[in-house]
């Protein structure tokens, strides 16, 4: 089944301006990757794959073997094998084994800054390759099911970032200043110090940008990280480690554990890493940062907007990328659209006639909609009947399950849907929590608003929790300059091409408002999350002459 459905995803996604991707879409290719221990097309019940673990430099199994279920049937086609409780130690030993000062910083062993610039460099050239870029592709889809050119774009901007730090660039994440003292001899220089030992949990709707992005930024700032990815889709990390270390990675650089929430939690109460970074849920995020004590890093759940402004242009443009925002890989994307506003002006053209249509032209067969791996169908269609009984509101779209599938029942499978909720609706207090729940599936609200309503769509604003991404979809300068003045998402797009997803490697992505926010993919980025800042005060002398002791003070 997967193979039909991925080659028909190739023939339907294949956009006419990429002749890369165009190049290798239909290809097949035969198991013949010195890294890979897998191949994802033969990945199934009868043979199924095994993840392990690494740590202190040592690929091992474990006692207990953890199935993961096919998203698309219901086999068993995945083993992994999950330290428990009782497994930590080696882990917390070889985190102990790191001392504060980092495997490397500016003075120590700087040699390594141009060795990971030069992993970089050929981790970035295997990626380039049609083969290797077409089998991680295709194992993430195997995994986190989304269209091939989804999967695909997540390889490319991990590619694309390996680029951005070859050669010297690593070093240049370190680079220090320095501001004249008070008398011959001093200085004061500043520096980008690592914290150490640190740890990395990541999610599964990106199995392999968000953990490579946030690994190699721990790497190049001098940290000994334990990475642990959601074990349903960890084989696509697994299998890029073994690539990093075919590009000269040292084994026992980064510690990788397959295990449930509670065992993780352990590890990281008893290794006790000087950082912790995570992406995923607010109420695991919240969990952690008490359990840690604040030393965290979070890019946590994104209930994510899009405002429409006054001025109506593209409309069939628009549509799309509202199209794409909400329901690309099935709306499990973190920067997913969660709310739309409308303009009155925008209500009155044929936007939400555009956006019914190109929903339904999503299918199960090319992946443009499939399975949801964290709400089931049940919790999602109960969320859309409890917003449906709000007076005002109505279905726009969907709101009914996938048919004709073999989706098992531990994920959700639902058509894309839309429901329409009045403004003055959604800020009752009564309300306001339903409607600003985050629905991580193809599910979003939409509204609309006259001009003497702004102030109030500002105050929803203000009102949410979580403040990732953002979209003001206009190229009034007035109306952007005050909606952005008045708003606070980390990573916010502005003006007619505003989206709220697909976010490269080339500017930060993150949450803004929380002093524990994380970002990912920029230099800046990187230097936030991965070091710390160090001032050294250098005084040399001399001592003045005719120097004597002063009176004491």
């Amino acid at each position: 089944m997967f193979k039909l459905l991925v080659s028909r995803a190739a023939r339907v996604s294949t956009p006419h301006n990429h002749n890369a991707f165009a190049s290798f879409a239909f290809s097949r290719y035969a198991h013949s990757l010195p890294f890979a221990t897998v191949e994802a097309e033969e990945i199934s019940g009868s043979r199924a794959a095994e993840v392990l673990n690494l740590v202190q430099g040592k690929w091992v199994g474990s006692s207990n073997w953890n199935t993961v279920v096919d998203p698309l049937n219901g086999d068993s086609f995945i083993k992994v094998a999950e330290v428990d409780e009782t497994g930590i130690q080696p882990f917390v030993e070889s985190l102990s084994s790191c001392p504060k000062h980092g495997a490397h910083n500016p003075f120590k062993a700087p040699e390594r800054y141009l060795m990971f610039g030069e992993i970089s460099a050929k981790a970035a050239h295997m990626l380039s390759l049609p083969k290797v870029l077409d089998f991680f592709t295709r194992l993430i889809q195997r995994v986190s099911p989304k269209s091939y050119q989804q999967a695909f774009g997540e390889v490319y901007v991990t590619q694309k970032f390996l680029e951005n730090f070859c050669g010297d660039q690593v070093r240049f994440l370190a680079r220090s200043f320095a501001v004249p003292g008070n008398h011959l001899g001093q200085q004061s220089h500043g520096f980008r110090w690592p914290y150490g030992p640190v740890a990395i949990i990541t999610p599964f709707n990106f199995p392999l940008e968000i953990p490579v992005l946030q690994l190699m930024g721990a790497l190049y700032m001098g940290n000994k990280p334990v990475l642990k990815v959601d074990s349903k889709v960890s084989i696509v990390m697994e299998q890029m480690l073994r690539l990093l270390h075919t590009c000269g990675l040292p084994l026992e650089d980064v510690d990788f554990i397959n295990s449930d929430g509670k065992t993780m939690n352990k590890l990281l109460l008893e290794g006790n890493p000087r950082m912790t970074l995570f992406t995923g849920s607010s109420r695991v995020a919240e969990k952690l940062a008490v359990d840690l004590k604040g030393r965290v890093k979070l890019e946590d759940a994104g209930f994510d907007w899009k405002i429409l402004g006054p001025d109506v242009h593209q409309e069939d443009y628009v549509a799309w990328v509202c199209d794409q925002d909400a329901y690309a890989c099935s709306g499990q994307k973190c920067s997913a659209q969660s709310l739309l506003f409308m303009h009155e002006n925008w209500s009155k053209t044929s936007l939400l006639s555009k956006l019914k249509d190109l929903a339904e032209r999503r299918k199960l067969a090319d992946l443009t909609i499939g399975p949801v791996l964290t709400v089931t169908t049940d919790s999602m269609l109960e969320h859309v009947n409890k917003l449906l009984e709000i007076p005002g509101s109505k279905l726009l779209f969907g709101g009914s399950p996938l048919e004709n599938h073999s989706i098992p029942p531990i994920y959700g499978a639902i058509k894309p849907t839309a429901v329409y909720v009045p403004l003055e609706e959604i800020m009752k207090d009564k309300n306001f929590e339903l409607v600003t729940k985050e629905i991580f599936g193809p599910f979003q609200v939409i509204t609309d608003y006259q001009n003497s309503q702004l102030a109030v769509v500002l105050d929803a604003l203000e009102r949410m929790h979580n403040h990732l991404t953002a979209a003001v979809v206009s190229n009034d300068p007035l109306f952007l300059q005050e909606v952005i003045g008045k708003s606070v998402n980390g990573t916010t797009y502005a003006g007619l091409r505003a989206r709220t997803t697909g976010a490269p490697q080339n500017h930060w992505f993150g949450p803004a408002g929380d002093a524990r926010g994380a970002g990912i993919g920029t230099p800046e980025a990187i230097k936030l999350v991965w070091s710390c800042h160090r001032e050294i005060i250098y005084d040399f002398g001399p001592v003045p002459k005719n120097w004597e002791v002063p009176p004491s003070t």
